[in-house]
């Protein structure tokens, strides 16, 4: 395993919280200033963030809707040709909070067979371009809107949010995000051979090497990849409400027990605490982003194993271990 980058601390912290033999990376930022590192890969590894990404297409939603681009009761079939197709009446606004009853995965997609392929080969159980994402939007069925959440659901919000500004979603994620606040790393692969020379490879559990999660379709919902430089400067542009959008933040509908969500964002409360927040999993990789907006204090993890990191995110958060001592 390389030897570690950035700030010496944190290096030390995430190493010691994760127990990961493969790449590790933190940001920790408050209103003292920022610290990152990086356990295992250099400062410009990049990472992919997963579901996070659902969080960037929250902020882009509230963005547009600030815009006047489009209204929460726009309707996906006013702005992608799903014809009269059900998926087509589905508005906006219960796409960003998981309430359009759309399923998580089309089964025209046929779901179980890429995941048991995913499991024996570390194959990318996405891939499809837009037009198959569509053909698969046109003969989904459209459940009760009630919270469920889907990948189907904010993969067509992004697109859609997309034709809406007259671009592609990448096109969008570049002009709103990337470009505004300086996000140096901070991109959408639709194939494997668009990828970085910074870009590390995932494992799984058992430490095998998996093919990464590229494809158009799947970039709003969980195709962007990022370093840790440019994951704290966008935890830093939401602390401080430069991001575009920074109201798909505030919670607008109960998501679960004890949890509410904004434009893909979730709060809970942990004692006194009041955490906003967003975390990521794909085949090789998984990521946290946490906010206390009340301290301007957020934190990041990204790791290059499937592991969940979302307790070691909280534990740096809230400045506790995960043994609850401070």
């Amino acid at each position: 395993m390389d030897e570690d980058h950035g700030d010496a601390r944190l290096a030390a912290r995430i190493r010691a919280l994760t127990g990961s033999r493969h790449p590790v990376a933190a940001a920790v930022v408050a209103p003292g200033g920022t610290r990152i590192a990086c356990a295992g890969a250099g400062l410009d590894a990049d990472f992919e963030i997963g579901s996070i990404s659902k969080g960037v297409t929250g902020l882009l939603y509230a963005e547009a809707l600030a815009r006047g681009e489009i209204e929460a009761g726009t309707t996906l079939g006013e702005l992608l040709p799903l014809g009269d197709a059900p998926a087509g009446q589905v508005t906006l606004e219960s796409l960003s909070t998981h309430r359009s009853g759309l399923p998580r995965i089309p089964a025209s997609a046929h779901p179980w067979r890429r995941t048991v392929a995913l499991w024996r080969h570390g194959t990318n159980p996405y891939g499809e371009d837009l037009g198959q994402l569509l053909d698969q939007a046109r003969g989904v069925r459209v459940g009760k809107p009630r919270p469920r959440y889907s990948n189907l659901g904010f993969e067509l919000l992004g697109h859609a949010l997309g034709r809406a500004a007259g671009t592609t979603y990448e096109e969008l994620v570049r002009l709103r995000v990337t470009d505004p606040l300086g996000l140096d790393c901070f991109y959408l692969p639709a194939t494997a051979d668009q990828l970085r020379p910074g870009a590390i490879t995932g494992t799984n559990r058992k430490g095998r090497p998996q093919e990464p999660w590229t494809g158009e379709a799947l970039g709003p919902a969980g195709g962007i990849r990022a370093d840790i430089r440019s994951m704290a400067r966008l935890t830093e542009a939401l602390l401080d409400g430069s991001a575009p959008g920074i109201t798909a933040l505030d919670p607008v509908a109960p998501l679960s027990t004890g949890a509410r969500i904004g434009a893909a964002w979730v709060t809970v409360q942990i004692k006194s605490l009041t955490v906003t927040w967003h975390n990521g999993g794909t085949g090789g990789f998984r990521s946290w982003l946490g906010l206390d907006r009340a301290t301007g204090t957020g934190v990041v993890v990204l790791a290059a194993s499937t592991t969940s990191v979302d307790r070691h995110g909280f534990a740096l958060l809230t400045g506790r271990d995960d043994d609850g001592r401070t």
